[in-house]
This record gives structure tokens, sequence and C-alpha cells, in this order.
């Protein structure tokens, strides 16, 4: 079945929570239309800045399910569905599929390590069978660098000619531009670089955009430069870039959401923002002050809201 292409920027929003660590389905619907409004081509549900992992299986569908019924369309939504076992997977992902969303953005089983290729082929496919669905559009996740297992190109050529109405596109956050320009090479193959700091390259070789973590908090900057690059006009896009870049840049080093959760508890005003659930920690508010000043001073971005 045909399958639409989400062009733009793509942010997988951050899942905020009340101070019982209970997801904050408001807040959840909130920044999610936020995002949508502010230069954001789509979202991508529980990824892993959205701590997935650390969400239920009955929280996320749950959550899936408001988001939509807030309005939300599905079809701008590609899910984080990837799990350890093939039941809990197919049960999620058929779940999204049934919501109507754009795609499954599904990782590698991720808990055995150093398994062969033969056999992710096999989960996968095996997968496709219990889903059962014509509408299931997969986007694989390969970010070997969390999960421990990744996705070897020619595993992703393979699964992109045997399923080629299902296994659409991939997610690449392995960092690797050779790794991002490999897959670009197969043939059909809907391409998301993971981060923003190749895109004009990754645009130039048929990328549609980028799934990017910083589109939380800089996601019309983000879109305004893909909508340069796309539109050819590079002279402008390059400064345009390079500030974007100079932005994400600012994370390395420091957990990146915690960070950006404590940055939108400054900027709303809600110390809730920076709940994130364990075992990752909160940033402190010292912490986040300290990087405002510094985007503001050496960025122009503004994080604090101006007084009434």
């Amino acid at each position: 079945m045909a399958h639409t292409t989400i062009r733009g920027v793509i942010a997988p929003n951050l899942t905020p929570f009340h101070a019982d660590l209970s997801v904050d389905k408001a807040r959840y619907v909130a920044h999610a239309r936020h995002l949508l409004a502010n230069g954001c081509a789509g979202l991508a549900p529980f990824g892993t800045t959205g701590e997935a992992l650390s969400v239920g299986i009955a929280e996320r569908m749950d959550v899936l399910e408001a988001l939509i019924e807030a309005g939300v369309d599905p079809a701008r939504l590609i899910v984080g569905t990837g799990l350890t076992s093939l039941p809990d997977t197919a049960r999620l992902t058929r779940h999204a599929v049934d919501q109507g969303v754009a795609g499954a953005m599904i990782l590698p089983p991720f808990y055995y390590k150093n398994v062969s290729e033969e056999g992710l082929y096999a989960h996968y496919a095996r997968l496709i069978e219990m889903v059962g669905s014509e509408k299931l559009a997969i986007y694989l996740y390969h970010i070997p660098q969390v999960s421990g297992v990744g996705l070897p190109v020619r595993l992703v050529a393979r699964l992109r000619e045997a399923f080629p109405d299902t296994v659409v596109g991939i997610k690449d956050s392995s960092g690797d531009w050779e790794n991002t320009r490999a897959l670009l090479a197969i043939e059909g193959l809907t391409v998301y670089p993971g981060n923003e700091m190749a895109l004009i390259e990754a645009m130039g070789l048929g990328a549609p955009g980028c799934i990017t973590a910083t589109a939380n908090l800089n996601g019309e900057a983000l879109s305004n430069a893909i909508h340069l690059i796309a539109d050819g006009r590079l002279e402008e896009a390059e400064p345009a870039m390079e500030k974007v870049k100079a932005f994400r840049a600012k994370f390395k080093g420091t957990a990146a959401i915690p960070a950006q959760k404590r940055l939108l508890a400054l900027a709303s005003g809600e110390p809730d923002w920076a709940i994130v659930r364990p075992p990752l920690d909160m940033l402190a508010v010292e912490a986040g002050r300290a990087l405002a000043e510094e985007l503001e001073a050496e960025l122009g971005f503004s994080v604090f809201q101006p007084a009434a």
C-alpha cells in the first residue's frame, strides 16, 4: 500500500510526567500541538527522546489515543513501537496502525547482543506477519550506540526488497554520515537522519528532512532551514544550518533529555516539565539556567518568558 512521506522536521516529542511519575497527558497533548503549530511537519511519539523505554505499553496506547482524540492528525505521526519481544512489539504496532498513523518506528530487539542478521531479518518478517495489515508502514530505527543492536545496510536493503510495501523507511541515528549515505542509496527507501548535522548533504541525496530531538525547542528554525534547502536556496540555507547546528552542539556532553525538559520548565514556568523517569536524573535548575543563558548570549535563542 502506498504511503505518504512526511517532509520537513519531525520532532521525537518529549514525554512530560506528573510529580508521581505518571504521564501528564494534558501537557503531552499541548506540547504536541505546539510543535505542529510551530514548524514541525510531524511527530515521532515514543522515540528515545520521549523516554519510550521508560513508558509502559498501556501508557503508550492511552497517550496515543488521547493525542488523536485531541485532534492531532494521525497521518503526521510516526510512532515508536519497538520492544524486546515479538508479541509486545506486534501488539503495540497493531494498535498504532489501527489509529491510522503514518508509520511505526521500530527498533530491533535489543536485549540480546551480537545476534545474527538472519535472526534480525526473521524478527521483522515475523512481526509483519503478526501485525497482518496492509496499512502497516515500518520505519526501521537504527541507533546502535543506545540499543546495542544495529541494522546493517545490507539487512535494511534485504528487508526493503522483501517487503517493499511495508518497510518504507528508516531513522538513522547512528551519527555516521557514511552509513546514512549508504542507506540513501537503497532504492525507494525514505531515510530520515537522526540529527541535523549533515542535513544539506542528506537532502541533496533525497532525504525528506530529519527526525531530531532539538525540534522540541528549535522547530521553527529547523523548518525554515529545511524549506530553504528544499527550494535550492543554499546561500541562505547554509548560514541557517550553521545556526541550528550550533544550537544542537550546545547539548553535546550533557544529558539531552533532562536538559531539554529543564529548558521547557524554565520557558513555561511549569517546574514539573523537568521531571524524568528513573534511571534518568533531572538537570539542576542552576545548570539549566546556565545553558539557557549561553543559548541566548551566543545564539539569540530566548528560553525565558518576558515578564508580564
